[in-house]
């Protein structure tokens, strides 16, 4: 219906010249107008130039003034004729707000005596905000200093209005030639593309733009650990393998099979595949040995060892599991030929059967470093460490012995957090025992210093993130993903 209107005013006139008049004018909805304008305008019937118009309009705190009246002469109203009333009495008569403005207004004005009893000073007043909030309404303009002041409360407030003023175009026609916008089967059938006007393609016009994808925080961080141990000359070791024999994550870390952590309630066992059949059978002598009967200065652990328990597959509960398949690698090489020093890191996915809370889930990433040479001691260790963590930005330090089966001595890395004003516990460290390493062909000069720590910590400290179900997992919320900032670990 605005298009027929537009298009047959046009045929008679030059100029609409405000198009919210001649909606008022047709009986027509303004932004149907507007709208019917554009979709015109694009299709070259008419040319059309903005209008902008500012116009003074009522707040809701100036219409509901409008209406009861202005806080000061409620006030005043509410003040009996002759005599006084409390202020805590008044203030019960009163709206808050009406109440703290008009004591304000009213006093100013010298309507009221203000104090503990509160009385009239006049009899009599006009409510002159009233009456200028009122023509406001009806249209009319107030002058310069009623118009500040009416501002000044926020009881008015400029607002734009837009519109057109419209001419014929380029292409005008009473009324609107209907184009097609793709040639369809039918029209070729048919015959009908001979008579068809085709819409134009605008091969120039931009096309949406492409949503450009982000990186998860903990990719961010991780990437920026991984070249902090790229610069220390570390090698990453594979990490591909989720799936592990129960032989390489647990009994050759000389870890006991009755240990609590290879209990079914702590670990992933898997029912298909149930079991590994690939073993280096030497090795895994020599581990069973070393565990029933000891041997490099150990007692063991003077149990029955039982293969099937070895061969039991799972989900890793720790990258350890992968260093000690490298580790393995490694003394079958020298064996081969010389011994080399190695220094591996791993980040990736370990799987755990805990239960999710705010700090844990079942699913997380471990950082693991380790460094394979002779003559290795705590004092190495350290220094690593001190080298390691420094990058990450954490200079403040400590070191308190801990238990490991695979480790000793053993030592938790503790940091001093400075927003926290606490020492933090960030990872946990110690020296690989004989008992893991000799079984594997090592000579007795040689040692492993290693390290751990998981990503998800260090990246809710950077991030600000209090819990690890907003960090990682099916909750998290993708405008963290879009918006997180840089990770300058390793930069600053």
């Amino acid at each position: 219906m605005a298009e027929e209107a537009i298009l047959g005013y046009l045929e008679n006139h030059e100029e609409i010249p405000d198009s919210g008049q001649f909606a008022t004018d047709n009986g027509l909805d303004h932004n149907d107008v507007i709208n019917v304008i554009k979709s015109l305008h694009g299709f070259r019937y008419i040319e059309a130039q903005d209008i902008k118009r500012e116009t003074l309009v009522l707040t809701e705190e100036g219409r509901k003034y409008a209406e009861k009246g202005s806080p000061e002469v409620q006030l005043f109203l509410a003040v009996p004729e002759e005599g006084s009333i409390s202020k805590e009495e008044l203030q019960k008569l009163l709206d808050p707000a009406v109440f703290k403005i008009g004591c304000s207004q009213a006093a100013k004005n010298k309507w009221v005596q203000m104090g503990n009893q509160i009385s009239r000073k006049v009899q009599h007043v006009e409510d002159r905000v009233k009456d200028l909030l009122l023509r406001i309404q009806d249209g009319q303009e107030p002058g310069k200093d009623d118009n500040n002041s009416l501002k000044a409360r926020k009881l008015t407030a400029l607002q734009t209005w837009k519109g057109y003023s419209v001419k014929r175009g380029p292409d005008y026609a009473p009324t609107r030639r209907r184009t097609a916008t793709d040639l369809t089967r039918e029209h070729l059938l048919g015959g009908d593309w001979r008579n068809i006007e085709f819409k134009e393609y605008n091969f120039s016009a931009k096309g949406p733009p492409p949503e450009s994808g982000h990186l998860h925080p903990l990719n961010k961080v991780k990437e920026r650990i991984k070249n902090i141990f790229r610069l220390m000359n570390f090698e990453e070791m594979p990490t591909n393998k989720y799936v592990e024999s129960s032989f390489w994550n647990f009994d050759a870390l000389f870890q006991p099979q009755q240990h609590p952590a290879r209990d079914s309630h702590d670990t992933f066992f898997l029912k298909a595949p149930e079991t590994t059949k690939q073993l280096p059978e030497d090795y895994v002598e020599l581990v069973k040995r070393v565990h029933e009967s000891g041997g490099y200065g150990s007692r063991g652990y003077g149990y029955e060892w039982k293969r099937e328990e070895a061969n039991k597959n799972l989900l890793r509960t720790h990258t350890t599991a992968i260093s000690s398949r490298m580790l393995y690698a490694l003394a079958q090489h020298a064996k081969q030929q010389s011994f080399t020093p190695k220094k591996y890191f791993s980040i990736d996915r370990v799987f755990r059967n805990e239960a999710v809370d705010r700090t844990h889930l079942a699913e997380f990433h471990q950082i693991e470093g380790l460094v394979c040479d002779r003559g290795l001691t705590l004092g190495h260790l350290i220094g690593v460490l001190q080298d390691f963590f420094s990058r990450l930005g954490m200079d403040k330090l400590k070191f308190k012995p801990a238990y490991n089966p695979y480790t000793e001595p053993s030592m938790e890395i503790f940091s001093y957090h400075e927003g926290l004003e606490k020492w933090v516990e960030i990872g946990n460290s110690g020296m690989f025992r004989p008992e893991m390493l000799r079984p594997m062909g090592f000579s007795e000069d040689v040692n492993v210093i290693a390290w751990g720590l998981s990503l998800e910590r260090p990246t809710m400290i950077l991030y600000g993130i209090n819990n690890i179900r907003d960090l990682f997992g099916h909750k998290v919320d993708l405008g963290l993903i879009k918006k997180n900032p840089l990770c300058l670990i390793g930069i600053r």
